[in-house]
């Protein structure tokens, strides 16, 4: 036979959007903790959520994005360089020989 369906009342779905919202970890690693599919979550989020208490963006989140935008501009930097220098071993080997 079929699981049965786990029900959650309003406030239960309130207090668990609240801690949702004054958490740092993302919304699937929070559906795991829970044992809640991330759908339902997200579900309860567009239901319940409120603004006021989501939390302002912590100076080591800002230091964590500031340091994966940095990362992630080197890998640019790098990857222009390797497509130059592919580019002109293309057009060096594309040369007919004499």
């Amino acid at each position: 036979m079929g699981e049965q369906r786990q029900r959650y009342n309003d406030e239960f779905k309130k207090q668990t959007v609240k801690f949702i919202q004054e958490q740092t970890k993302s919304l699937g690693d929070i559906a795991e903790e829970l044992n809640i599919p991330k759908s339902t979550l997200h579900q309860w989020l567009a239901q319940y959520r409120e603004f006021e208490s989501e939390p302002v963006a912590s100076a080591e989140r800002i230091r964590q994005l500031e340091a994966q935008v940095k990362e992630q501009q080197r890998q640019i930097t790098d990857y222009q360089e390797e497509l130059a220098i592919v580019k002109k071993a293309v057009h060096i080997f594309s040369k007919p020989r004499n």
